[in-house]
């Protein structure tokens, strides 16, 4: 599905990129150390530390997107940075597990991805939710127009309200532009099942924006942990 075939959408995916997810995030010192050739995982250390260095420059032009889909999933800036954090930090540990020839940005979204759900399981279990809504002023360049600010608020209530699976199908197709191989990679379920999520994910937007569906989300299910 191309985003523009979603109504709102191209206003939808220009408001997240109008955010400035590619400023500068601190690093953590444990990956200021690995970048710096400081500090290596693996054996040998020295024979690995030029690995370290060159993968950090491999990640870090990745890092405004991870941050974008954390944004999405948790909608808690400060939650979503230290996710990607942990996701660098998993990432810098278990190098050398990956598939050499695989692609490391869907590997670095799956870990994400999982980190993600493990943080909105710990959520649910303290019975803690931050709508969208609350924190899209923080997170999302919202038009100046009356007009546009209240499609920008409708559209964000109309993510919020989808179920998490449909949701970060949504986002990493529409958002982040990845295929739908690499979505089902990323999310380790079929292709044929991120485009049916993907279909549901469009139709309940539609209808919601038109106003079709109540104005308060049911309880949605947790995101899947990809094992």
């Amino acid at each position: 599905m191309n985003e523009y075939s979603l109504p709102g959408a191209k206003f939808f995916v220009q408001a997240w990129n109008k955010h400035d997810f590619a400023a500068s995030m601190p690093l953590s010192p444990t990956l200021k150390s690995v970048r710096s050739g400081q500090r290596a995982y693996g054996s040998p250390a020295h024979a690995r530390r030029q690995e370290m260095t060159d993968m950090m420059r491999l990640i870090e032009p990745l890092i405004p997107a991870l941050r974008r889909y954390a944004h999405a999933l948790l909608r808690n800036p400060t939650d979503a940075d230290d996710l990607v954090q942990d996701c660098l930090e998993r990432a810098v540990t278990r190098w050398h597990q990956r598939q050499v020839d695989g692609d490391a940005r869907t590997w670095l979204f799956a870990i994400l991805h999982n980190l993600a759900v493990t943080q909105m399981r710990q959520r649910a279990r303290r019975g803690a939710h931050m709508p969208i809504e609350d924190t899209a002023e923080a997170n999302l360049a919202v038009a100046p127009t009356q007009e546009s600010g209240l499609r920008h608020r409708d559209l964000m209530m109309a993510l919020d309200a989808l179920p998490e699976e449909q949701r970060s199908v949504l986002l990493l197709v529409t958002v982040e532009g990845l295929s739908y191989a690499e979505t089902a990679d990323i999310l380790a379920i079929p292709t044929g099942t991120v485009m049916s999520r993907l279909s549901r994910a469009r139709d309940r937007m539609i209808q919601s924006m038109d106003g079709t569906e109540a104005s308060v989300p049911a309880k949605r299910p947790l995101l899947r942990r990809v094992k």
